[in-house]
């Protein structure tokens, strides 16, 4: 089953990047909510990753059940107090599900979820907000960056690669884990180069493209020629820079090959490790409508097709040896053969 995550960042009142008015009778399926509440994590729409993922999801699930729905850009220096002034006005509006798109919602979906008991809450990325009307969506990155880490094990000419994460948090600790595991199944003495771009998300670790640029510029210096990102919008910069000295990047949360925004590097773009944040929103959203709210836990894994590594790149796909590696790992991991690590 594909797993539904969602998740919300935004501060304030935030400004509403899109507002849907929906089409159909709602009455008719017993929906009764307005439609939607998207909040997006830092960077917004337009990261051509993490966000623009969640966008997906629901623009599918506003064009299948045409309920409309409202999505909402996040602000520089946003508090927890803005997060919650967000969640409660879209609540208080009547938009159900509510979503937050990434774990610095948790204390906000907490506190306003509490307060709205007959709304649907979902946060990406945390899982601990524990509450019957929240669904925690997760998923298991250390499984896709594993299959990323084989990949580019695999890929190198130079035996040297790298990983670039933008926030030195717990949850890209677990890109990196798998990345790490992945490419030294396929040999344990391959030189990786791993940096964080800041200690904080406040500092713009995901959201800072010339922070990303700057850091891959430096592990290509060192000699890496595939550099895998897990930064948000600061990932664009690791992919510009990888492009522009010729060496592989591969991509995370969304298909990067295929973002129209990253089209004049698309060449660069080995492939991506993908977490299915529209699926998550969509399928949250599906309960909502349909009267029987997800709620704890609904985590997405390589079994689910909750996370996954894209092989839209023809020249990826050319190299047989690579392609084989990644699919002999999925497998093993899926069958339970391998354990990938999360720190």
């Amino acid at each position: 089953m594909t797993v539904a995550v969602i998740a919300l960042a935004a501060a304030g009142c935030g400004k509403s990047s899109t507002e849907s008015g929906g089409g159909s009778d709602k009455s008719s399926s017993g929906y009764s909510g307005k439609g939607i509440g998207l909040a997006y994590d830092i960077g917004g729409k337009g990261d051509q990753s993490f966000n623009d993922a969640a966008y997906s999801g629901f623009e599918k699930a506003d064009k299948e059940f045409k309920i409309g729905g409202r999505d909402v850009e996040p602000q520089d220096g946003e508090s927890d107090a803005d997060k919650v002034q967000r969640l409660d006005q879209l609540a208080k509006s009547g938009y159900n599900p509510i979503i937050g798109v990434g774990f610095v919602y948790a204390p906000a979906v907490k506190q306003v979820a509490a307060k709205y008991p007959k709304v649907t809450f979902g946060i990406i990325d945390d899982e601990t907000v524990q509450a019957k009307n929240v669904a925690d969506l997760v998923f298991h990155e250390e499984q896709a960056s594993y299959l990323a880490g084989v990949a580019a094990a695999k890929a190198t000419k130079k035996n040297h690669i790298g990983f670039i994460g933008g926030v030195d948090i717990p949850l890209i600790h677990k890109f990196e884990a798998g990345f790490v595991q992945g490419a030294k199944s396929v040999d344990p003495k391959i030189k990786i180069e791993s940096q964080y771009l800041t200690q904080t998300p406040q500092e713009g670790g995901f959201s800072s493209p010339d922070k990303g640029e700057n850091a891959a510029n430096g592990q290509i210096d060192t000699g890496a020629d595939v550099i895998y990102q897990a930064a948000g919008l600061s990932g664009q910069g690791v992919i510009k820079a990888a492009a522009e000295h010729k060496v592989w990047a591969i991509g995370v949360d969304s298909d990067q090959y295929e973002q129209s925004a990253l089209a004049k590097y698309k060449d660069y773009i080995l492939g991506s490790a993908l977490k299915n944040v529209g699926g998550a929103v969509y399928e949250l959203t599906k309960s909502v409508v349909e009267g029987k709210p997800l709620s704890g836990e609904v985590r997405g894994d390589l079994a689910s097709g909750g996370v996954g590594f894209a092989d839209s790149n023809p020249k990826y796909r050319a190299m047989k040896d690579v392609v084989a590696a990644v699919d002999k790992a999925k497998q093993d991991i899926i069958d339970g053969k391998v354990t990938v690590a999360t720190k």
